[in-house]
């Protein structure tokens, strides 16, 4: 069962942003991931990272994983592909039960990219496209306005509990403007060293969902967690 489509943009009341949390599976205990799953039931997405060690030095899930989520959680299941040339695994997660895939521009040539976000339409998935901190905001130009998402990593994909990139925020304020100019209703996402502090300053600068790992799951009061990082308290 997929879950619902994710509400996104900006509140009437003083323009401000509806931050969305999604925490990382990346961070979890894999013994026991229908626990951990539990945990973050109070979190708007599950975020899952893939990696191939291939696209980057480090290997993580796969589509067993994601058909094993879906099967135990109706939570929005935000699926990130750190992979070579991810069209070709695209129908493959989407069959499983991924409900927006992100793919890296730097994965894939431009043709192979427009082919994956071509069979996300038709698998009836929403559409990412994820950027790296080597790659410019206005990268992802030619492609937003039929986005769904846009990820922004402040930190270099492969590896969870890395510190936060301060550089990035202006990557993210780029990536605002062009969302705010031709698609507003697309989500921009920040994945790297979120934590409640780092939290404040991207939401600032313009990010509507928050991917948190180890801030969440190193958290002993994971509810708590969550909630400070929508800053509420």
């Amino acid at each position: 069962m997929r879950a619902a489509v994710p509400g996104g943009g900006r509140t009437e009341k003083e323009d401000l942003p509806v931050v969305k949390i999604a925490p990382s599976i990346l961070s979890a205990d894999f013994c026991m991931l229908d626990r951990d799953l539990k945990a973050i039931e109070s979190a708007d997405w599950v975020h899952v990272d893939v990696m191939d060690g291939m696209f980057v030095p480090n290997i993580t899930v796969g589509i067993p994983v994601v058909r094993s989520l879906r099967a135990h959680t109706n939570m929005f299941m935000d699926v990130h592909l750190m992979i070579d040339k991810p069209d070709r695994y695209v129908e493959d997660f989407a069959a499983a039960g991924a409900d927006l895939l992100s793919v890296h521009l730097e994965a894939a040539g431009p043709p192979y990219v427009r082919r994956a976000l071509d069979l996300m339409g038709s698998c009836g998935v929403k559409k990412g496209i994820a950027l790296r901190p080597v790659t410019k905001a206005e990268a992802v130009e030619p492609y937003i306005e039929e986005l769904d998402l846009v990820l922004v990593m402040t930190v270099e994909p492969g590896f969870g509990g890395q510190k936060f990139m301060p550089e990035q925020l202006d990557t993210i304020a780029r990536v605002r403007q062009l969302i705010d100019r031709y698609n507003p209703g697309c989500l921009l996402e920040v994945d790297g060293g979120i934590n409640p502090e780092t939290a404040r300053q991207v939401v600032d600068a313009g990010a509507e969902v928050l991917v948190a790992g180890s801030a969440v799951y190193g958290s002993d009061d994971i509810p708590g967690a969550i909630a400070a990082l929508r800053g509420e308290n």
